[in-house]
């Protein structure tokens, strides 16, 4: 009588760094490898091979991304490299020559077709038999997921390569980017965060070109897209929104409860003369009075946002324009980078004074502290006020969960004493009882 050994299955270690869109891109290659029979495992020593997903956006996550490659080729040794980063492989074999294969963003079947030179797939597995779950492999918890409606960006900012690594706007058809939501929630799916390079211009590239989705046509737009989507039932949440005039649109919607009243728009300055040599798009005067009209048609709407301190040339008058901007226009949630040159970018070539490292800090402090002061006001009033959460963790000390102005990972959270009865996914109503610059502490509603 003979014995059959089985065969274990190919195993891949995987780090994924960078943007949410990045992750997205992580969570496609595992899906595929997956569906390839492929084991995904957690450590370098159980992987027979280890894919790194780089950022290489700005120099500290270049920094980033080549010390956890030189992690990963110390702990394993065979390493394939892959992501925004990728693109510069003369830079990445400078430091690490011994990473088996360097690809870009969005280039999945080149990082698939690496990892089979290095651990060639079994060739008795059954994609058939052995089934990936219908919503494919999320690095993100069951309850929320990435929604990618777009790849690449047709605006040139002078501080960004973006375009340059990803391409042009692509935008997916409307039909498969529903058709991808619809089976995140139907596999338990709670809250879909839309993400792209700039999520306002949704179908530009295709003339927003009519598709279908359960039968019905639906145009490839993001108006359109949103009121699709809310008919899912779950919380919809927009990021990377630049200001264009048709995203007046989405305030009604938001008002009505269809998507949440949450606008993530990354305005970077406010001083007129910044903002043109960043070559940022869609800036006019009104910004502030489309602000107050957007909080008057939909009174519950956060606006979250980022900014840049130290771009050259930026004088302190310009600074305190941006701070006076920033009291006018009482943003919700802000975050805050000191500019840093990125090879590449025609920001380099700009004619104007080098912001110093120390006038960045010490501006960086100012606007942190200025912000948190609005930030922190602006939370205070929702003591005693009801919200919806959705939790993300519980544990002994509690649960810690999200409202709708509260974005995974950067923005704040809502901290509950009493989580008998919770776990993660649940919504649950609770009464605000305290608040700081970012957090709410709140107990559930009886």
């Amino acid at each position: 009588m003979s014995t059959t050994i089985a065969k274990a299955n190919p195993k891949v270690g995987f780090v994924s760094l960078g943007c949410p869109k990045a992750l997205v891109d992580s969570e496609r290659i595992l899906t595929q490898l997956r569906m390839e029979g492929y084991d995904v495992v957690s450590t370098y020593q159980d992987a027979d091979v280890v894919v790194v997903n780089t950022c290489g956006f700005i120099d500290s996550a270049k920094a980033e991304s080549l010390e956890v490659i030189g992690e990963a080729i110390k702990e394993n040794g065979k390493v394939i490299v892959t992501g925004c980063m990728g693109v510069e492989e003369g830079a990445i074999r400078n430091v690490h020559p011994s990473v088996l294969a360097v690809t870009g963003p969005q280039q999945y079947e080149q990082v698939v077709n690496a990892v089979h030179d290095v651990v060639p797939p079994r060739q008795d597995h059954n994609p058939l038999i052995d089934l990936v779950p219908p919503q494919g492999i999320k690095l993100t918890p069951r309850h929320y997921a990435y929604l990618k409606i777009s790849e690449g960006c047709n605006h040139s900012c002078s501080f960004c390569i973006i375009p340059s690594m990803r391409g042009k706007l692509v935008s997916r058809p409307v039909g498969d980017v529903l058709d991808e939501a619809q089976r995140l929630v139907k596999s338990g799916v709670k809250e879909l965060l839309v993400i792209s390079q700039d999520t306002s211009a949704y179908g530009v590239d295709v003339k927003y070109r009519t598709g279908f989705w359960n039968g019905a046509p639906v145009k490839t737009r993001m108006t359109e897209l949103c009121e699709a989507l809310s008919s899912l039932g779950v919380w919809v949440r927009l990021h990377y929104v630049y200001p264009y005039p048709h995203v007046d649109e989405l305030i009604p919607l938001m008002a009505a409860g269809k998507i949440l009243p949450y606008l993530d728009i990354p305005f970077q300055h406010a001083s007129p003369k910044i903002l043109k040599a960043m070559k940022r798009p869609a800036f006019e005067d009104k910004t502030l009075a489309r602000i107050k009209n957007w909080r008057q048609i939909c009174p519950e709407l956060i606006i979250r946002s980022t900014f840049i301190v130290g771009f050259p040339g930026e004088t302190e008058e310009d600074f305190q324009y941006l701070l006076d901007w920033l009291t006018e226009a009482q943003l919700d949630r802000v975050g805050c980078f000191q500019y840093s040159p990125v090879e590449g970018a025609p920001a380099n070539l700009l004619d104007a004074a080098i912001v110093a490292d120390d006038v960045k800090q010490d501006r960086w402090e100012r606007f942190m502290a200025h912000q948190q002061a609005i930030s922190s006001a602006r939370l205070q009033l929702r003591i005693g006020k009801e919200i919806e959460v959705l939790i993300d963790e519980v544990d002994e000390q509690g649960a810690v969960g999200r409202c709708f102005f509260d974005a995974p990972e950067i923005d704040g959270n809502v901290f509950i004493d009493d989580a008998s009865g919770l776990k993660p996914g649940d919504k649950v109503w609770c009464t605000v009882t305290d608040a700081d610059e970012y957090d709410l502490w709140a107990q559930k509603r009886d």
